[in-house]
């Protein structure tokens, strides 16, 4: 495995009863590189989201990320941020209270780091606000800072851009390709062709199996 490959999936096959969802699907995403996944829904983008997170087990396959087995060297990736499907939060919890919460559990990052990312995010004054309180678009940039906050090696992000408007979108492309440049590795899926041109390095078209 190439030490600069930060993401590998290889001939992966995953099955749901008799439905194959992957079939023979390869992809393989250096560090510093933003890869395009798109296709139809039920194209299996997010199950094989899933696969590289280590939530869901290929039948047949071997993923790899920064170098570590998925399922043999570690069930999950441990330099792993993500948003799939809709970031959910306690909605009674403030905004900084739903990341402190969650940054709890792994320890690795205080306050500092948290209100620099509810900054980088466009939340910082609405810190203090309930997420309850919070609009779609809020609560997707506060799902942003949540993959985020803890700088992660890598970042899987499923439709992150939903519920935002087009001045949030260009502040949220420049993040990731700022994220890009710090040598991050980044699978990103988006029915936005714009969103596509605009951030990927190359394009992974996925098509519903039949």
């Amino acid at each position: 495995m190439n030490e600069n490959t930060g993401i590998s999936a290889m001939h992966i096959y995953k099955s749901f009863g008799k439905e194959t969802v992957l079939r023979d699907v390869s992809l393989t995403v250096k560090r510093g590189e933003i890869a395009g996944l798109v296709g139809n829904n039920g194209s299996g983008k997010t199950v094989l989201m899933k696969c590289i997170c280590g939530f869901l087990r290929p039948e047949r396959g071997e993923i790899t990320v920064c170098g570590k087995r998925i399922g043999k060297d570690c069930d999950f990736p441990e330099s792993l941020g993500l948003i799939i499907e809709t970031p959910g939060f306690l909605p009674s919890l403030s905004g900084y209270r739903s990341l402190r919460t969650l940054a709890a559990l792994r320890g690795k990052i205080g306050k500092a780091e948290i209100l620099d990312t509810l900054r980088r995010v466009g939340l910082y004054d609405a810190r203090r606000k309930s997420v309850g309180k919070y609009s779609l678009g809020m609560r997707q940039r506060l799902g942003i800072a949540q993959a985020i906050m803890e700088n992660p090696d890598v970042l899987i992000l499923d439709e992150p851009f939903n519920g935002l408007d087009a001045a949030t979108v260009a502040e949220m492309r420049t993040l990731l390709l700022d994220l890009k440049a710090q040598g991050k590795t980044i699978l990103l899926a988006s029915h936005n062709a714009e969103d596509i041109r605009t951030l990927c390095d190359f394009v992974h078209e996925m098509e519903v199996t039949v």
